[in-house]
């Protein structure tokens, strides 16, 4: 049975997942106006859609699975859930009002808050005991204030100029935090389904790990593997050199430079990383 999966077709998480996707070997279409495209070497089959519908295809059962948002999941309030973050598409919800007016989430009770995420705030104000009108609109929700539509939004935010420039300022706590996730619905996936999860989630460590290699006397080396222990423990291997070992362990990118000088303090040399693009753990 092939596997049918939903892509997103264009915005911020396109080409990311158009990437994580490709380096887990899977065929992309090299034309945007392509809204599907068969992979029958891996016999899966991609559907390009509009990442606000993603979640409703996958929670009806038409597709196995796909990526989106989180924030368009929970907003969607489809029948499908979230697998595993991906690590890419990441932003913050808050809420926004003109500068110094508001300061908590109890000062909405009564107002009229504009979004493009309805779902997410009536869900949120109802979690915490708040009364208010939600109004869905698309686009630039800052205009609605100025046009007098509503006295509050509920918007992404990033560097916050836009905010800035339309006189507005976050407040209160962060409704949600969002990125790309992989969603299927649940109860009804394809056996398949999961070496698809094993490609993604290789890829996903390849890219937070890196390889390293380096030669170092035995004396040290118990020292040398508390400094870099790996995934699954070093490998080990004796060198010509008398008394000395080569090593190779999976490391976090993240600090590999300074674990390459902790290790170089202790008598390791030769130290190499190498970058990791496909694995499985």
């Amino acid at each position: 049975m092939t596997l049918r999966i939903a892509v997103p077709n264009k915005g911020s998480l396109s080409q990311s997942a158009t990437e994580i996707l490709r380096e887990s070997g899977y065929r992309q279409r090299s034309d945007a106006k392509e809204l599907a495209l068969v992979d029958s070497e891996n016999d899966v089959e991609f559907f390009y859609l509009r990442p606000r519908d993603i979640a409703l295809y996958v929670g009806e059962g038409t597709l196995d699975a796909g990526i989106t948002g989180r924030d368009l999941l929970l907003d969607s309030g489809a029948k499908a859930h979230e697998v595993m973050s991906l690590g890419f598409g990441r932003s913050r919800f808050h809420f926004a009002g003109p500068a110094g007016r508001y300061s908590s989430l109890e000062d909405l009770a009564g107002l009229r808050i504009a979004t493009s995420y309805v779902g997410v705030v009536e869900d949120h104000l109802f979690r915490h005991g708040v009364d208010a009108t939600v109004t869905r609109l698309d686009g630039a929700v800052e205009t609605s204030i100025q046009l007098g539509v509503a006295d509050v939004i509920a918007d992404v935010v990033e560097t916050g100029s836009t905010l800035r420039a339309a006189g507005l300022a976050t407040f209160g706590e962060v409704i949600l935090e969002s990125e790309a996730v992989l969603i299927t619905r649940g109860g009804e996936v394809p056996d398949d389904f999961e070496i698809f999860r094993r490609r993604i989630e290789g890829v996903m460590v390849a890219r937070s790990y890196v390889m390293m290699d380096y030669d170092i006397e035995e004396a040290h080396l118990d020292r040398a593997t508390e400094l870099a222990p790996g995934r699954e423990g070093p490998t080990i291997s004796p060198l010509g050199k008398a008394g000395w070992v080569a090593v190779r362990v999976m490391v976090p990118r993240t600090g590999s430079q300074r674990l390459m000088d902790e290790l170089y303090s202790i008598g390791a040399r030769a130290i190499l990383l190498t970058d990791i693009h496909a694995c499985r753990l």
